[in-house]
């Protein structure tokens, strides 16, 4: 694209969006975002009190239980949910510049997944318009029933910074399409995206309280959203820790939870595997968003005769990556999110060499000489990568690559399976059967074979073991959102008494 990406001058300022309407601005009461590639505010957010999440709560419990929404003709919902789908594309630019600045991934990455979520919408659209029940009729001449799929009432939707407007495209209007009322809480890393939806929400004609933005911390927006008895399903992601968290807060009121949570997701390749293009593939997966991605492929399974050949394709192309400014559309990898986390991922580098693992490229923190305040880490391989070592079995989430081999099959199914995280695997061979045959074996939510991350609207999305449970995106993704009602019906007066008169 010939965008010519400009800087802001001045911080956006956001506010919660409750019932159809923005909040008032309070500077005071203000979060700020520093772009971890350039010094500057990126966002001021106001954040949110027990007393305005409960009544972004209590929007969503008035509009469900009187409003309009759940209510309206499914096809009517979709034509709002589609001309939603219309604004995001024409407001992508504007989000994407935010959404770079406030992650440091890079610009032509934001704007594709900005401007992409726009197919979310308009799946979602889809599914509102041809969503079906059962009947059954085969139950006897006087028995007819009917399977009715209906909203589930008021759902929190809990999202991450690091794909903050796609990942909540994953979740809302899949919500809406089902006919629920939603409160949202976006990350304070990254909520500019987010928060200015409520602008197009309303030009798209959604009812107030449909959808409520609420800005601010776990504690209390967080917390209120898992806890408070009005809201009957929380749709959360993030990280394990969190979700587990969530869990046990969603428990004392039984709330319907679906997670999408961490991963540590291996790609296998075997020996008759075509090793250009499985490098390549590895090098995008392992450094797309810097790494910082729960479907990165961060865990490389290789069999021990082409291991060799294999990681010095790896670090040759990894020596490519062009690595800089977030804001030039030639950058593919820009800047981890904060300092605190690249600490954490030099942490986990250096921890991996003590344990025995070889620093084949990378492994250090560094500026641009352009850009002294940003928060680079370079790319980084790892081999001789074993098993029982962390590198291998907990999430990094950063541009580290882990390396171990494998002999056979079985070797590589077992290496595959045996940690806490079950959310994404691969494959490279040219062999069908060894592909179908570790697809069948393999425990992820996702598998490909022959590529890595390709995700469609049609194709639900989940994890899992620890890394989640339910479903988001294509049809699984809209019941996620259903309860599923029963009606049985007798025709005419049939029925034997169970108490016969004397």
């Amino acid at each position: 694209m010939n965008t010519t990406w400009i800087l802001p001058t001045e911080p956006v300022q956001l506010s919660h969006y409750i019932d159809g309407a923005y909040s008032a601005f309070d500077g005071e009461a203000a979060l700020d975002r520093v772009a971890p590639s350039h010094d500057m505010v990126v966002s001021r957010a106001v954040k949110a009190s027990e007393a305005q999440t409960e009544a972004a709560i209590l929007s969503a419990r008035k509009a469900f239980d009187q409003g309009p929404w759940p209510k309206m003709a499914a096809r009517d919902r979709a034509k709002i949910l589609n001309r939603v789908a219309d604004l995001i594309e024409r407001h992508a630019n504007r989000l994407a510049v935010l959404e770079c600045l406030e992650t440091g991934k890079p610009i032509t990455q934001a704007h594709g997944e900005v401007s992409g979520s726009a197919t979310l919408w308009r799946h979602a659209a889809t599914l509102a318009a041809t969503t079906v029940g059962e009947t059954h009729n085969t139950l006897g001449e006087d028995m007819l029933a009917m399977v009715l799929k209906e909203p589930i009432g008021v759902v929190s939707i809990i999202t991450p910074w690091n794909f903050p407007f796609w990942i909540l495209g994953q979740k809302l209007p899949f919500a809406l399409a089902a006919g629920c009322t939603c409160v949202v809480k976006p990350s304070e890393i990254s909520p500019s995206t987010t928060a200015l939806l409520g602008e197009l929400l309303t030009e798209a004609g959604l009812p107030a309280g449909a959808c409520n933005i609420v800005l601010g911390l776990g504690d209390p927006v967080g917390r209120l959203l898992s806890t408070h008895e009005a809201v009957d399903m929380i749709s959360f992601t993030g990280s394990t820790a969190t979700g587990k968290m969530i869990s046990r807060q969603a428990a004392d009121t039984l709330k319907k939870v679906s997670l999408e949570l961490g991963g540590k997701n291996p790609l296998v390749v075997f020996d008759d595997a075509n090793l250009d293009e499985a490098a390549d593939a590895l090098v995008f997966g392992a450094y797309f968003n810097g790494g910082q991605c729960c479907n990165a492929s961060s865990r490389a399974i290789v069999h021990a005769d082409i291991a060799q050949e294999l990681a010095d394709k790896v670090v040759a192309l990894s020596k490519q990556v062009k690595v800089g400014d977030p804001m030039d559309p030639e950058t593919q990898m820009g800047t981890m999110v904060h300092d605190q986390h690249r600490s954490k991922i030099a942490a986990d580098v250096e921890a991996a060499v003590k344990d025995g693992a070889t620093l084949a490229l990378g492994g250090e923190a560094y500026a641009l000489e352009a850009l002294p305040g940003a928060l680079m880490y370079a790319p980084t391989v790892l081999t001789q990568v074993k098993p029982h070592m962390a590198v291998a079995s907990e999430e990094v989430f950063g541009p580290v690559l882990s390396m171990l081999t494998f002999g056979t099959m079985d070797e590589a199914v077992e290496i595959t399976n045996n940690i806490s995280f079950g959310l994404s695997a691969g494959i490279y061979s040219n062999n069908v059967h060894t592909c179908l045959e570790f697809a069948r074996r393999a425990q992820a939510g996702t598998i490909w074979t022959n590529t890595w991350m390709d995700g469609f609207p049609e194709v639900t999305f989940g994890g899992m073991k620890q890394s989640g449970q339910g479903r988001e995106i294509g049809r699984y993704g809209l019941e996620e959102f259903m309860e599923v009602k029963s009606v049985v019906m007798r025709l005419g007066q049939t029925r034997d008494p169970w108490i016969r008169p004397s």
